[in-house]
């Protein structure tokens, strides 16, 4: 059994990174301007600042490997969330913390703040901060706090707040149009300095959420079982979320608000290998980005030259997927 384990895992693993190769390279060939594979591989390999090369070394590899980052994270942080809650349906966006993150970086845009890279992740950590200390307090009460409805309507509800007054504060600031972008997610804007921040965020984080991913596996049977194995259930929690925050943040920074990503990722993995979160966090990981890297595809090319919010297209994945899945826990 656990040799077919570990076959089916391999399959997974390597499937899941040829898509994102192959990802990869469309990513950087399509967009306004089609660039052909030899102009790819000199601007890698034989550099010279021709209009093509600049393109692909300066604005397309880098928002290419942003993207790959970024849904990494969405996919770890959204398979952590779901482990240590119990919670099928639980990920950072329905929780309410991508949108605190959101919220934060819109009043620095109405307060005038010069939007840089650093002062976008600090906005993005002191957001997605305060909505997790919200979504800790009620994982860390009694147990029949943690049902699935009252987590849930607590971070739909916690969303739909924070949505709404990061648009009041587009509309009394005159930066709707600007802070409307940020709601919807995208890439547009991602460079070096972007792709920098996740993958040092990201790769930290992932290696992090392996070593705990023992400790989710425990927790993830429940309360009395962790308890009974000598481990403290709100310690596992806190240190989960204190890990997810971060990530969270730095995925909101760079990707803007992006949704569904880490419910649809975790439930495709569980489902074809099972509920190890030692395997279900990396393949997660790798998932994320393929899902990811396709979405900003299609955002790009779909009404070429001009680009669709990303989470357009992750919303119509997740919400029939959120909707089936919360039906199935219902029933």
């Amino acid at each position: 059994m656990k040799q077919q384990s570990n076959k089916s895992t391999g399959i997974f693993a390597v499937l899941s990174l040829l898509l994102l190769m192959i990802g990869l390279v469309l990513a950087v060939r399509l967009g306004p301007v089609h660039i052909a594979f030899k102009d790819i591989w000199d601007s890698i390999f034989d550099y010279e600042p021709t209009l093509e090369m600049m393109l692909v070394r300066d604005v397309r590899i880098p928002r290419g490997l942003a993207v790959v980052f970024t849904g990494g994270i969405l996919g770890v942080t959204g398979s952590m969330i779901q482990g240590v809650t119990r919670n099928p349906i639980a990920e950072p966006s329905i929780l309410g913390v991508s949108q605190g993150a959101t919220l934060v970086i819109a009043i620095f845009y109405a307060m005038g703040i010069g939007i840089t890279t650093t002062n976008v992740l600090i906005a993005s950590l002191i957001g997605a901060l305060c909505t997790g200390l919200i979504v800790l307090a009620f994982l860390t009460k009694k147990a029949n706090n943690q049902s699935i409805t009252k987590i849930l309507l607590a971070g739909t509800a916690m969303s739909t707040f924070f949505v709404s007054l990061t648009t009041v504060v587009g509309l009394l600031s005159n930066q709707a149009q600007m802070i409307g972008f940020w709601v919807s997610g995208g890439f547009r804007n991602a460079g070096w300095n972007d792709f920098v921040l996740v993958f040092i965020i990201g790769t930290v984080g992932l290696i992090l959420a392996i070593i705990l991913s023992p400790k989710i596996n425990i927790l993830n049977l429940g309360d009395d079982v962790a308890i009974g194995l000598g481990q403290n259930p709100e310690k596992i929690r806190f240190m989960t979320l204190g890990l997810m925050i971060p990530m969270v943040a730095v995925a909101v920074a760079v990707g803007k608000n992006i949704v569904f990503v880490g419910l649809i990722v975790p439930q495709i993995v569980k489902k074809i290998l099972g509920e190890d979160y030692r395997i279900g966090i990396p393949c997660s990981f790798l998932l994320g980005a393929v899902l990811l890297t396709y979405a900003d595809i299609a955002a790009r090319m779909l009404f070429a030259p001009y680009e669709m919010p990303i989470g357009i297209f992750t919303a119509l994945i997740g919400v029939p997927f959120f909707i089936a899945v919360a039906r199935k826990e219902r029933g």
